[in-house]
């Protein structure tokens, strides 16, 4: 049976920056949670931020691989350099992700850790570039197929075809 990666705020945990969670009422991941598949993950808390917590961006016109890559940095709106969790954190969710062999995972959309198709533009102005965030970028690299919460249907399509690959 394959794992599933899930951001923990999905599953209605009070993580998030503002200190609440984003439950969904999905069919996919009531099934997922039933078989066992779910392991949850948020990289911010496991990169040691607290909950609540100003929020984050990526500094302007940089993205998830410059931070990854030491170029970029991850900036809360108070102005404070809060890089170094958010790579930790990314470094924490892959960690699991090996432990138990994932290779789908379905994360917060918009988050500067989380996002898969968006994030904001570093100015907090609520404004949307398409890009990644820190986790969902080192994840791919490492072979994770990211989804955001907008996609449990594609998600359990990818982990059934992982699973026909696999044999079962």
């Amino acid at each position: 049976m394959q794992y599933v990666l899930v951001s923990s705020c999905l599953l209605g945990n009070p993580v998030r920056y503002d200190g609440r969670g984003v439950s969904h009422d999905n069919a996919v991941l009531a099934r997922w949670l039933r078989e066992g598949r779910v392991v949850s993950v948020c990289p911010e808390m496991a990169g040691g931020l607290p909950v609540p917590r100003p929020p984050a961006e990526i500094e302007p016109g940089a993205g998830a691989a410059a931070v990854l890559a030491g170029r970029a940095r991850v900036v809360a709106v108070s102005g404070e350099d809060v890089t170094a969790p958010f790579v930790q954190g990314a470094r924490e969710a892959l960690a699991a992700a090996s432990r138990h062999a994932i290779r789908v995972a379905v994360l917060k959309e918009g988050s500067p850790s989380c996002g898969s198709g968006y994030v904001y533009d570093g100015h907090f102005a609520g404004r949307r570039l398409p890009g990644q965030g820190v986790t969902a970028e080192l994840l791919g690299r490492a072979g994770v197929r990211v989804f955001s919460e907008k996609q449990w249907h594609e998600a359990q399509a990818w982990l059934a075809g992982l699973e026909a690959d696999d044999g079962g």
